[in-house]
């Protein structure tokens, strides 16, 4: 049964070891990235991350990682959408495990931690995906993800009203 555990030190070395095909990499964001990125976000104080490995079983399958507040890092290119909302900030499932169905399950997980709403009420979670990437294009919208005509960086923006 595929379930989502915490990064920690035990496993973080397995997770920064997951790999993906070569086409996928203008898609996907480095794991090890992902989760220095995580670090920054606790660590300021302003926004919150919460990393995942996603198991089947006892076999890690894949990465996923959910952000809360990404808007309070202040910058030029700030969304707004993403302010006092949740974000599905990544999403990756190893090379050896794809087309299974475990993304489609990480996700499900994911938005149901979102919907427990650990930081209290919120309106939306918001995710993006290059314009190329129609596997994801198609995989958010199943969930009712719809893009809002926003842009982050060169990234198409989803959100799901919650």
């Amino acid at each position: 049964m595929l379930h989502l555990e915490k990064v920690t030190y035990k496993n973080f070395d397995d997770v920064t070891d997951l790999t993906i095909f070569e086409s996928q990499y203008p898609f996907v964001a480095d794991n090890e990235e992902s989760l220095a990125e995580a670090y920054l976000a606790i660590s300021s104080g302003e926004a919150y991350a919460y990393p995942f490995a996603v198991y089947d079983g006892e076999t890690l399958v894949g990465f996923v990682m959910i952000g809360y507040n990404e808007a309070a890092i202040e910058g030029p290119d700030a969304l707004e959408i993403l302010k006092n909302n949740y974000s599905l900030w990544r999403l990756m499932i190893d090379k050896r495990y794809q087309k299974q169905g475990f993304g489609r399950e990480a996700v499900r997980l994911a938005l149901e931690f979102v919907r427990t709403r650990p930081y209290g009420k919120v309106e939306a979670c918001v995710t993006s995906y290059n314009p190329e990437n129609e596997v994801a294009k198609k995989l958010y919208a199943s969930f009712g993800f719809v893009e809002n005509g926003d842009m982050d960086g060169d990234e198409i923006v989803a959100v799901l009203k919650l």
